[in-house]
């Protein structure tokens, strides 16, 4: 099930909230603050989820509570965040915004528009979960690749030719022809369109170099 994160130091508003999400058919979890909730938080997402939480709260704030959450997940997507506040603190606003906020809801908002925000959050995570594990499944069939088969790869994406590949690694054509058949397979592909974007996603260097970055 989804889950929807609610933190928030008022306990009234933190159990409304609770039961606004929980009718709404959502796995609510409700923290009184923004310490509380980094705790128990996983640090990676198997299913979709959104953030509610207030701007202003005591010791850790909503700014630097989404900033952490930014770089809390191990290499997935960070959680959509959907901020609250009383007051309309334009500034803070805009840097929640900056830093990737869904939206910024001032109080009092009514149920319909919460749950408007957190199904934009939700639907934007989902997206992003899937995006990541077509990033890992790419980055993984790269690495089944042997060294020659990523630098023929690296100039196959820039729609090098056969003999241009061989001159360029100072190998002779039909053993290019036989890394370049050994790479498509490999990479799941029929075509170089699909092949320059696989390794788009994941980042691969094209121009022959034929490594991942870093």
């Amino acid at each position: 099930m989804e889950t929807v994160y609610i933190i928030d130091d008022d306990p009234s508003v933190l159990r409304s909230l609770g039961r606004v999400v929980s009718r709404a058919g959502y796995r609510g979890e409700l923290f009184a603050s923004g310490e509380e909730f980094l705790a128990a938080v996983p640090r990676s997402f198997a299913t979709a989820a959104c953030v509610v939480v207030d701007l202003q709260m005591p010791g850790l704030d909503g700014l630097e509570l989404q900033r952490r959450l930014n770089r809390l997940d191990d290499g997935g997507p960070g959680c959509p965040v959907v901020f609250v506040s009383g007051n309309g603190d334009i500034p803070a606003t805009v840097r929640a915004m900056r830093q990737g906020a869904v939206t910024f809801l001032q109080k009092p908002f009514d149920e319909d528009e919460l749950l408007g925000a957190i199904g934009e959050g939700l639907a934007k995570h989902r997206r992003l979960l899937a995006e990541s594990s077509k990033t890992a499944e790419v980055k993984s069939r790269i690495a089944t690749l042997s060294r020659r088969e990523r630098e023929v790869m690296g100039w196959v994406i820039t729609g090098a030719l056969n003999k241009q590949i061989a001159a360029e690694l100072g190998i002779v054509e039909q053993t290019v022809k036989v890394h370049r058949s050994r790479v498509m397979e490999k990479m799941g592909v029929t075509s170089v369109a699909e092949l320059v974007r696989q390794c788009d996603l994941a980042g691969f260097f094209s121009g022959g170099r034929g490594l991942l970055p870093g």
